[in-house]
Order: structure tokens, then C-alpha cells, then sequence
């Protein structure tokens, strides 16, 4: 029977994991200096998480040496190893939204999706202002991009435009607190300056996030609309 690793040493090993994340490619000897190990402590954690298939070895050739030299030998995480990462941060989310749920109700948890969206509405609506409309959706879509989510636009049959998410963080987290698509609807809403529907959804078991961007020409009547109501 084998022996159990100690908690020290897997503590150990997830921050050489975390940094590699963080960091990487990294040398081996640039992670010991951080964490204050030995070469010998780095090698016998790397070792173990290559094997884990968390992390894997890449031989990179120094800038300015021209077939001189012998290339350094860095470590980068795999994808795996950032999907562990990414169920850890789950499990995290999960359990923090759960507690707020419990303590203060749902629309704490409402309150918390739509602060969370809040970032995306600060940097995009004053670039939204100098965007023209045919070209709302596909800024979005980069911006979406940039923060991890593969986004894609594109002319949807029925008229308007399709927004489409091929990655969503936090889904595992969203298929138990339906609020933060919610929340993230309703900024898109805000953004594009027209109405939008939220066709499908990895959380709820779909491939892809997909939303519905109706014709500025209807979000432009729908503000003429509320326009003149406030107005009486």
C-alpha cells in the first residue's frame, strides 16, 4: 500500500503549479529562487507533476544565440493542468455564493452577478459611444475574447446579429446561480443599445453561449418608445 504524500509537500507542489500557471514557461531554477527550494526539491516536484500530466517540459533556444548553446529547458502548464486550476476556482465560487444565498437571499446573489459585470460596463461604454452600431457586436465579441470567453460575431438569418461564447469560466458556477447569465444579458442589453435573447447556454448543457442581438432599428424605437413615456 502506498504511503500517503504529506499535506506540506502537495501544498508544495500546488505552488509550483500556481506559479508555472501564473509565470510560466518557467525555468526550474527561476522556481526554486522564488520558493525558496533546492534544485533537488524543484526537480522531485516537477518530476511528479509532469507524470500528473499537469505541466509539461519545453526546450527554448536563448534569444541571440543562433544555433550556439544548449536551448534552456522551461516548464508550461497543459491544459489539463489549467482545467484543474479551473474547477478549484469553481468549487471556490460555488461555495462562496452558496453561503451568500443562505445568509442574505437570492437577490444578494443578483446583487453580486450584476457587480460582476460592472468592469465590462465601465471600459466598454465609453467605447461603445464612438462605435458605429453595425460594429457594436463585434467589439463586444473581442472584448469577450480577451477575457477568456472565444467569443464570435456574426449576421444571424432572421436579422440582427448572433453573439456566440465557445468558452464560459464560469459555468459550472452559472448552472446552479442562473443569475450571473443573467447579469451578463442584461449588460450586453445595455452595451449594444438594443434588445437581446439568450438562445442557448454552456451552463444549462449547451456547446456554445449563444445570444440573439436584435436590428438597431428596433433598439432605436424601443428608446424613442421609453422616450417619450418618461416624457408625459
Amino acid at each position: 500500500m502506498p504511503m500517503m504524500e504529506p499535506g506540506h509537500e502537495r501544498g508544495t507542489r500546488a505552488r509550483v503549479a500556481r506559479l508555472i500557471l501564473e509565470h510560466g514557461p518557467v525555468a526550474a531554477a527561476a522556481l526554486g529562487e522564488r520558493l525558496g527550494l533546492t534544485p533537488a526539491a524543484v526537480r522531485r516536484h516537477l518530476d511528479a507533476l509532469v507524470a500528473d500530466g499537469m505541466i509539461e517540459p519545453r526546450m527554448v533556444r536563448p534569444r541571440g544565440q543562433r544555433g550556439r548553446g544548449r536551448p534552456a529547458k522551461l516548464f508550461a502548464i497543459t491544459d489539463a493542468g489549467r482545467s484543474a486550476f479551473e474547477h478549484a476556482y469553481d468549487d471556490l465560487a460555488g461555495s462562496a455564493l452558496r453561503f451568500l444565498a443562505e445568509r442574505m437571499g437570492q437577490e444578494a446573489v443578483t446583487d453580486f452577478a450584476r457587480a460582476q459585470v460592472l468592469g465590462l460596463l465601465k471600459r466598454l461604454e465609453p467605447v461603445m459611444r464612438t462605435v458605429p452600431a453595425d460594429q457594436r457586436v463585434q467589439v463586444l465579441a473581442q472584448a469577450l475574447s480577451a477575457e477568456g470567453y472565444a467569443a464570435s460575431a456574426s449576421k444571424a438569418k432572421s436579422g440582427g446579429d448572433q453573439l456566440c461564447q465557445h468558452h464560459c469560466p464560469v459555468a459550472h458556477v452559472a448552472a446552479e446561480f442562473p443569475q450571473l447569465c443573467e447579469a451578463e444579458t442584461e449588460a450586453f442589453a445595455q452595451l449594444l443599445g438594443t434588445p437581446v435573447q439568450r438562445l442557448a447556454t454552456i451552463a444549462h448543457g449547451d456547446g456554445v453561449c449563444t445570444t440573439h442581438v436584435s436590428p438597431q432599428k428596433l433598439g432605436e424605437s424601443a428608446h424613442r418608445d421609453k422616450s417619450k413615456e418618461t416624457g408625459r
